[in-house]
Parts: structure tokens; C-alpha cells; sequence
């Protein structure tokens, strides 16, 4: 879910997690005021490209019409999906889709109020490293630090959040102001009381204090009570910084990346993904109340050539039959795939696979909106893909889902 503002380690609410505040757990409060950033606010650093990133099949919005206010009832759909107590996993992945960090948490998420004073609030949990001293008595229990996440509402979500929300499909795009909230994970989860606070602290890679872009994408699950978020951390310069995965399931399992795909295998990436896969994208622009623009049936071919670069062919037709197609050739190079045009693929183990532009100031200089895409497939012959598309400026103009069966 969303940090809309800075963190609140301040108003917060009394959790209803299984962690009271009075538990032998001990709790830690974080609080890191980061200024918010938007894309248009930053000055980037144009790359050398001898051609435009590849051109996008998903429909954009008119600027204009790229944004409508969230409704109540759209408000508390959003709200309805994401209460409970989430158990998780959370996994840092450097630009490349190295395993960096595994970090255990927990969610708890609740609501208070009724209509257009409705919000949602919730409390993040950590669990911290064992320190030096703790490790010595082996009945200690773990610590974990507490984060109380900025509350969502009518305010926040339209004026901060700039949600993309499928209620039926399950499924949102939102923005972050900053990476503060993911900072926080890393520094408790990695550190724990050993964290100096200094800015980039030994052995410990986190994310920059000035991101240009902070995106989450999360799906749900098709067979469990389980979802998967996904951050997208784009440094100030518009370079993909890192990949960050919350793994979570409603009740007392903690899901694993590992138990279905190998974090070390790299041929267990990108095989499941080829093939020949049908499906059909919703469009919708920014607002969960904002209407839908498109629908289309698809289909995606997806092969190696005989020089091993990856073919991506996507064909869509609305619904008016206009047929439009996008073919990409891609370098692989171990969990990179690397399009003609300035776009990659890294691909992530648990059949995930998260898409960006390699240089954002490429799209900006070129005026060219661009995208950021995430993928689950869950089962071999099952995935489900959301695509956030920007404009120049860094807003998020729209959000397509995309369901898709293997044939």
C-alpha cells in the first residue's frame, strides 16, 4: 500500500496486529521526513540512443482527461481489498535482478470512519537481526520496528497517490512521494540496531533520498489469499536503481519467492515465460474513478531466435477492430533482457518479471511517454501483467491490466 506523505510515526493508531505495543517484542518507531519529488521537478542526464524506446501498444490518456477523483464507493473497494493481517516477505533486487536482502514483515491494515471520511490505516512490522547481544540468550525473542504508514483517503488518494484500480480484476498502480517507507524496511530489517543512520551505510544498498520515480504495482493472487507489490526505484537521473517485492498472504503463512522458482537458476526465469499467450487488456486512466479508455483482445508470442535473443510479438484488437502490433528483439544477458530501443526486461525468480525504460531521460528529451510494467505467473499457464504509463512530465496518465492463458 501506499506512503502518501511523509511517515506518521506520530498520529498513529493502536494496532490490532498480534504485536501489542506492551509485547516482550520489543518495537522501534521510524521516522525519516523526506521531502517530496516529482519527475518534473528533477534535471536529467540524457543517454546517447540511436533510436526511440520501442513504442507502446496501451493506450494513453488525453492529458486533459487523464485524471478523475476518487469516489467513495470506488474508496471503499480499495479499502476492503487491503484490510487484514498480512504475513511477508520482502526481497531487494539490484538493477540486474541479484538477490540483494530478505527481509520478514508484517502488515496490519484496518479502517476507521464512515463515507467521504472513511480512511484506511495501517502499521508496518519488521523483524530485526538478533544483535550481538541478544544472540548470546537464545530465549530472546525478536524485535521488530514499527512503522505507521501515512493514512489513505479521499484527500490523499487524489491528491497524492494517483491510483490506477481494477476492483473486479483485484488488482492497482499507485505513485510514492518518496522511497522512505522502503528505506525504513531495509535499514530494520538488514541493520536493526546497528544502524548508524548515515545515508549509505556499509554492505547495505538504499534507495536514493531524491528517487524520480517511486512506483507500486500490486497484484493478487488467482488461487490464494496472497498478493504480490512491486516498487520500481528510479534514481534522480532516471535510472532504474533497484526492484523491491513485498510477498505477502492474508492469515499466518509467509509466503517464499524460492518455493517456486529458484533464486539461483536463471533458466527457470525466462523459459516459463515463451510461448504463445491469449488474453485481454483493460485500460483505465488515473482515479479509480476515472472511467474505463480501452479494452482489447491479445495476443503475445514470445521466442528465442537461433542467435538466443528473446522475440516479443503483441498484437491487440479493440473492441471497434483496430489491430495494432508491437514487435521487440531483446539481448538476454543472464536476468536482463534488453529491448531494441531502450527497454528491459529483469527477470525475477517466483515468475515475476519487472519492465522499464533502461533511461527515462531518453523518453523525456524525446518527449515520448513511457511505462512500467509488472508480471506474475503464478502457475504455468496462467500470468497477469499491470502497465503504468507516464507522461513527459511524470504523471501517470494510465494503468492496464492484462490477463493472459497460455495456449
Amino acid at each position: 500500500m501506499a506512503e502518501t506523505l511523509i511517515p506518521n510515526c506520530i498520529h498513529g493508531f493502536a494496532s490490532r496486529f498480534s504485536l501489542p505495543l506492551h509485547s516482550p517484542h520489543r518495537i522501534r518507531h521510524f521516522l525519516f521526513p523526506i521531502p517530496p519529488l516529482t519527475l518534473k521537478n528533477l534535471r536529467f542526464r540524457p543517454l546517447a540512443s540511436s533510436s526511440p524506446p520501442p513504442s507502446s501498444s496501451f493506450p494513453i490518456a488525453d492529458k486533459e482527461q487523464n485524471y478523475e477523483a476518487m469516489g467513495v464507493e470506488s474508496l471503499k473497494q480499495f479499502i476492503h481489498l487491503n484490510l487484514g493481517k498480512w504475513n511477508g516477505s520482502f526481497y531487494q533486487f539490484d538493477a540486474h535482478g541479484n538477490l540483494l536482502q530478505n527481509v520478514t514483515t508484517k502488515l496490519s491494515v484496518s479502517s476507521y470512519g464512515e463515507d467521504e471520511l472513511i480512511s484506511l490505516i495501517q502499521t508496518l512490522y519488521i523483524k530485526q537481526p538478533l544483535s550481538g547481544t541478544f544472540k548470546e540468550d537464545h530465549e530472546s525473542e525478536p524485535e521488530w520496528a514499527e512503522y505507521k504508514i501515512k493514512e489513505t483517503n479521499l484527500f490523499t488518494v487524489d491528491k497524492y497517490q494517483q491510483i490506477g484500480f481494477f476492483p473486479r480484476e483485484k488488482a492497482f498502480s499507485l505513485r510514492y512521494q518518496t522511497a522512505g517507507m522502503l528505506e525504513t524496511v531495509l535499514r530494520a530489517g538488514v541493520l536493526g540496531e546497528d544502524d548508524t543512520g548515515e545515508e549509505s551505510p556499509k554492505n547495505l544498498k538504499v534507495p536514493s533520498r531524491r528517487p524520480s520515480v517511486v512506483c507500486e504495482n500490486c497484484l493478487y493472487s488467482l488461487h490464494k489469499d496472497m498478493r504480490a507489490r512491486a516498487f520500481h526505484i528510479m534514481d534522480p537521473h532516471g535510472i532504474l536503481q533497484m526492484l523491491l517485492v513485498f510477498l505477502e498472504e492474508r492469515g499466518d503463512e509467509v509466503p517464499d519467492l524460492s518455493s517456486s522458482c529458484s533464486i539461483e537458476d536463471i533458466s527457470t526465469r525466462i523459459t516459463p515465460l515463451l510461448g504463445r499467450w491469449q488474453g485481454h487488456s483493460l485500460t483505465k486512466r488515473s482515479g479509480v474513478y476515472g472511467a474505463t479508455i480501452a479494452e482489447a483482445d491479445t495476443i503475445a508470442l514470445l521466442e528465442l531466435n537461433d542467435r538466443g535473443q528473446l522475440i516479443q510479438d503483441i498484437t491487440s484488437t479493440s473492441a471497434n477492430g483496430t489491430t495494432t502490433n508491437v514487435h521487440w528483439t531483446g539481448t538476454v544477458s543472464n536476468n536482463l533482457v534488453i529491448f531494441d530501443g531502450g527497454f528491459q526486461f529483469t527477470l525475477l525468480p517466483g515468475g515475476l518479471y519487472m519492465g522499464c525504460p533502461s533511461n527515462i531521460a531518453n523518453s523525456v528529451a524525446q518527449s515520448q511517454s513511457f511505462h512500467l510494467e509488472f508480471c506474475w505467473m503464478e502457475s504455468p499457464d496462467k500470468r497477469q501483467r499491470l502497465v503504468r504509463t507516464y507522461d513527459v512530465e511524470g504523471l501517470a496518465v494510465s494503468s492496464t491490466y492484462i490477463f493472459e492463458t497460455k495456449l
